[in-house]
């Protein structure tokens, strides 16, 4: 989530498009989803071009996914009181991956903590969810707008149903002058080149000097005392503003795949994002990650896999989640301009061919 220009105007449009709901491309025309000007699932391969999902997948920010059994469950940014939501880190669940529905929240009430040290804040960001040593672990962000006065916090939860314990204080912070941004947290659960965990990695960053990464106790969920080590991963140098995000680390076919947001994001006029999703991979979690022309994304290198097109515009926060049972997916927002501005979910088949991640329609 781009912290040097987000002032929340994502959601502004989308509260001034709810306020449209009698107009023909106000939201309640389309709530199950956009379904007008369409084609079927099987006319297009463009992620953008078809659109099927259905319910509550709209005012959606910085999704990440997790499966549980047979359910899918879907995070993302608070929209504050947006949709009648209440609650911090809603929770979205569908066992298809097509209908989604709001199933609950992470928190009722921002910690305690977060509001000490950030008075005023009534948001927070750009959750991961994961699940290692037995419990399912979120990551989430809160800021203070448009600075790097940030921190990453860590709750846990035995079930995806909670409760949810949050850790009481911050996993990692930043401050103005910090070499990184301590926002958009990822977690790559890595298991070497075996079956079992080697190592636990929190990757996170942005703008600023973009894409860093520590490893975690794979115990604990906390920062792992014995390396300290701050990996730097990715950076857009020479790009004003530095304006790489949103990373999400998978490791798939012997290779770490690293993904991330390019461009801008969350601009009051929701014409003017320019979000890509990018990516490079390399043999190493800790990098160096290259694109497919070999540029290393230190040097603002990165294949874009995904932009603009046709209605939906500015697609990005996206996170990845291999799954070798039902097979891998990724999901991200994008903006509707058919929709004044509004953030919609995608989630969608990922592939690989030629060991270089492919997406494919919804499932």
């Amino acid at each position: 989530m781009n912290m040097q220009t987000r002032n929340y105007g994502w959601k502004q449009t989308a509260l001034a498009a709810l306020s449209l709901g009698a107009m023909t491309m106000g939201l309640a025309s389309c709530s199950n989803g956009i379904t007008s000007g369409f084609p079927s699932s099987t006319a297009s391969t463009n992620p953008l071009a078809v659109y099927q999902l259905q319910g509550a997948v709209s005012l959606v920010h910085d999704p990440t996914i997790i499966r549980s059994g047979n359910m899918y469950y879907v995070l993302s940014t608070d929209p504050g009181t947006a949709n009648g939501q209440v609650g911090d880190l809603p929770i979205l669940c569908s066992s298809d991956q097509i209908n989604w529905s709001r199933c609950g929240q992470v928190f009722n009430t921002i910690p305690s903590w977060i509001t000490t040290l950030y008075p005023g804040i009534s948001t927070l960001w750009a959750p991961d969810v994961s699940y290692f040593n037995g419990v399912y672990h979120v990551y989430y962000t809160a800021s203070t707008f448009g600075t790097q006065t940030s921190s990453i916090g860590l709750a846990t939860a035995p079930t995806m149903a909670g409760p949810w314990t949050d850790s009481g204080g911050p996993i990692l912070q930043s401050a103005s002058g910090s070499a990184y941004n301590s926002i958009d947290p990822n977690i790559l659960i890595d298991y070497g080149s075996g079956t079992t965990v080697q190592h636990v990695w929190l990757t996170y960053g942005s703008f600023y000097g973009g894409i860093y990464q520590r490893e975690v106790n794979p115990q604990t969920g906390l920062l792992l005392t014995t390396n300290t080590t701050n990996y730097h991963l990715a950076s857009q140098t020479g790009v004003s503003g530095n304006p790489i995000e949103g990373a999400s680390l998978v490791q798939k076919n012997g290779y770490y795949y690293l993904f991330a947001s390019i461009g801008s994001c969350c601009n009051s006029n929701y014409t003017t994002d320019t979000y890509q999703i990018i990516v490079g991979r390399g043999t190493s979690p800790n990098g160096p990650f290259v694109d497919q022309n070999g540029t290393s994304m230190l040097s603002a290198g990165g294949t874009v896999i995904l932009s603009s097109s046709g209605e939906f515009t500015a697609p990005g926060g996206e996170s990845v989640y291999t799954d070798a049972v039902n097979g891998d997916l990724i999901t991200f927002h994008a903006l509707s301009n058919n929709q004044y501005g509004l953030d919609y979910l995608f989630v969608n088949q990922l592939t690989w061919p030629n060991n270089w991640p492919l997406i494919g329609t919804a499932p």
